[in-house]
């Protein structure tokens, strides 16, 4: 809903308000119901219900089945034929008024997602033949150069090709300290420029850039619908018909055994269509998950909607990837050990060759480390998914990576040395011998440890699944406290493994790098992604920890216990108020103002009591 049409039905409500009091003033000072009396109240109807009938119509036509709105308008007018001007047009403001607050508290709910929309920048200054010519962004292509002032927004994702400054980038990976660019640093659209200028080549499509993908996040967020609102929506198509067959069993029965005159039969039937309405009950859920996805987006946690958020309490195995989730994924080399008779120059020069060629975190840590090393210009390279790199330098075959544990006897002690103190181990082979290794470690990220105890103690079972050795594994394993870990896993071994763990276990929770964990992540119930804004990562996962902060676990897994929690209390004290409003109608205890003002207040505590999800 736009602002617009939000301030129009406010506006709206106050007129109808207006129309009222003037209506009663004039009715308490003339003491009869004159016909311009009726007439102010039929105009207060008319102001104040237009909109919900409208909406009412509308969803009518387009569902092919009578909603809560058309329920409530049919209740107004019974009130009117009945010649309760008054109770008709209190009975239409009042949920009116009620209609509006959902609509204001779906807007503040709605606030933190709809700002992650407004991220992406609209022109860009292109450079060319060195003239600056502004275009919108869209009509950027694939190599084109742009200069990013000081205090302006990267267009697209690029790289830097002049230039050195600082970028906000919290609106993209949720980091508020600003990150230092220079030529060939990489950069991404939404990025705020704080320092001096820099032209940049765009080297990816406006449309795909890690911006759009967390817009096309957050409105994929916005229109997903739970299995509860699935649900809920069902039954109102039917409970709405059974709410008009109880107001008609309610006017036609009574009279014909003389309990009821027909005139207060008809009253009491137009009451069942105003306390029957499952207004609260259908608000119960949507306001609730809106508050949440947005609590969640607050903290830089973009969820893709209810359905995965209420998939969470199903979950019975966690299962953590290992570089880049549970450690920082910025290993550091220790050592590089080799047999006695290898010339440890050449090495080195094979090994800065084959590893820079990989985007394995591992791979770049040791090609750091070699900085200054000279790379070997002739060599037939390839890359062996899931093992490594591999070249033919000299007719010689050089591996480096994981190949198999292949006559690595004579090092298997210095090997076991470093994987049992929680190095991660490269190994290198030589005409498929094992002819030394490169022993590196890896830092856990923050909070793993609290967030390993935190679901353990809630009874969910978590595993470590890593591609190094067994060894390694136990170390890191040891460290943090999961329940079980896999040592030597392949990609595709993680998805086996998770298929199994889903057939046993029950409902089944991947976290990783968004990198190479893709296929894992698409094949869990529930995928969260380390990614730092990665567009495999947007891609792929249901949340994205934006910022990386792995503690954010536990805040998911709170937020959406949070959710479970209001939305069964709303729907018990929605059914509980209709189920109280029906009984006191059937003995006929209330009123229709009564039972107006009873029916719309729950309708609006259930509103209010969804929003505290927005907190905390």
């Amino acid at each position: 809903m736009t602002n617009q049409t939000l301030t129009l039905k406010t506006y709206a409500v106050i007129i109808s308000v207006a129309l009222i009091i003037t209506a009663i003033i004039i009715e308490r000072i003339s003491g009869d119901d004159a016909l311009h009396v009726a007439l102010l109240y039929g105009i207060a109807f008319l102001i104040g219900g237009f909109a919900k009938a409208k909406d009412g119509i509308i969803k009518t036509i387009e569902n092919k089945s009578l909603n809560v709105e058309m329920l409530m308008i049919m209740a107004a007018l019974g009130a009117f034929i009945l010649g309760n001007y008054y109770e008709g047009a209190i009975l239409i403001l009042i949920f009116s008024i009620s209609g509006v607050l959902e609509s204001y508290a779906s807007a503040k709910s709605e606030k933190a997602l709809t700002s992650l929309l407004k991220l992406a920048p609209k022109k860009a200054l292109r450079v060319n033949d060195g003239k600056e010519t502004e275009v919108a962004v869209d009509d950027l292509n694939i190599g084109d150069h742009v200069m990013v002032k000081a205090g302006q927004q990267v267009p697209a994702d690029g790289m830097v090709v002049s230039g050195t400054t600082s970028l906000d980038q919290s609106a993209i990976t949720g980091e508020f300290v600003p990150v230092f660019k220079e030529k060939g640093h990489v950069v991404y659209g939404g990025s705020i420029n704080i320092d001096g200028p820099i032209v940049v080549e765009i080297d990816k499509d406006p449309t795909e850039s890690v911006v759009q993908k967390i817009i096309l996040f957050v409105k994929q967020a916005q229109e997903d619908k739970s299995k509860s609102q699935t649900r809920i929506a069902k039954i109102e198509r039917v409970y709405v018909y059974a709410v008009i067959v109880m107001a008609l069993m309610f006017m036609i029965i009574p009279p014909l055994f003389d309990i009821w005159s027909w005139p207060d039969a008809f009253y009491r039937g137009i009451i069942v269509l105003v306390v029957g309405s499952p207004c609260a009950l259908v608000a119960s859920i949507s306001p609730a998950m809106l508050s949440s996805l947005s609590n969640a987006a607050r903290h830089r946690i973009l969820i893709k909607g209810g359905s995965r958020l209420e998939g969470l309490g199903e979950i019975k195995t966690v299962v953590f990837d290992k570089t880049g989730t549970i450690t920082t994924g910025k290993p550091h080399v220790v050592a590089i050990e080799l047999s006695d008779d290898e010339d440890e120059t050449w090495v080195k020069r094979v090994l800065l060759t084959l590893e820079s060629r990989s985007n394995h975190p591992l791979a770049k840590a040791v090609a750091d480390h070699l900085d200054g090393v000279t790379m070997i210009a002739d060599a037939d390279m390839s890359e062996m998914s899931g093992q490594g790199m591999q070249a033919h330098i000299n007719s010689v075959l050089w591996q480096v990576g994981r190949f198999g544990d292949r006559n690595q006897h004579a090092m298997s002690d210095r090997i076991a040395l470093y994987a049992g103190q929680g190095h991660s181990i490269v190994s290198i082979y030589k005409d498929e011998t094992h002819v030394g290794f490169v022993a590196l470690m890896d830092t856990l990220r923050d909070g793993i440890k609290d967030t390993v105890k935190h679901l353990r103690h809630k009874g969910i079972h978590t595993i470590m699944m890593t591609g190094d050795n067994q060894s390694t594994a136990a170390a890191i394993a040891d460290k943090i406290g999961v329940d079980a870990y896999e040592s030597d896993c392949f990609p595709d071994d993680k998805v086996r493994r998770i298929r199994a763990l889903q057939q046993h276990h029950g409902k089944v929770m991947m976290i990783g790098d968004g990198i190479n964990d893709a296929p894992a992540l698409a094949c869990a119930d529930v995928s969260i992604a380390m990614g730092t804004g990665t567009d495999v990562s947007l891609e792929t996962a249901d949340i994205v920890f934006m910022n990386d902060r792995l503690e954010h676990v536990t805040k998911t897994f709170n937020i959406a216990r949070r959710m479970r929690r209001i939305i069964m209390q709303n729907i018990v004290f929605s059914v509980s108020v209709i189920t109280l409003l029906m009984i006191s109608n059937v003995l006929a205890l209330i009123q229709l103002p009564e039972g107006v003002i009873a029916h719309e207040m729950s309708t609006i505590l259930v509103i209010l009591n969804s929003l505290r999800l927005l907190f905390r």
